[in-house]
């Protein structure tokens, strides 16, 4: 009786072990998604920042071709 109750504990322990090593190599694979993730919101946030400072630059060029065009309009005393 003592045997089969050890065999049954040992079965268990083993079953046990088994589904924690499962779980490491999920949760492994988990955190390399994670880190995945991480990185793509990265160079979204990098390139959105960059996309931005190309909207600022467009605005500036944008203003200085206005206040040339209404220098211009001013010289030749025309209607804005």
């Amino acid at each position: 009786m003592t045997e089969n109750v050890e065999n049954l504990l040992l079965e268990h322990l083993k079953r046990s072990q088994a589904e924690q090593a499962a779980m490491r190599t999920d949760v492994a694979e988990i955190l390399s998604r994670m880190g995945q993730i991480e990185t793509m919101m990265a160079r979204l946030l990098r390139e959105s920042a960059d996309t931005y400072g190309e909207r600022v630059q467009d605005r500036h060029a944008f203003d200085a071709l206005r206040l040339r065009l209404e220098r211009i309009e001013r010289r030749l005393e025309l209607e804005p």
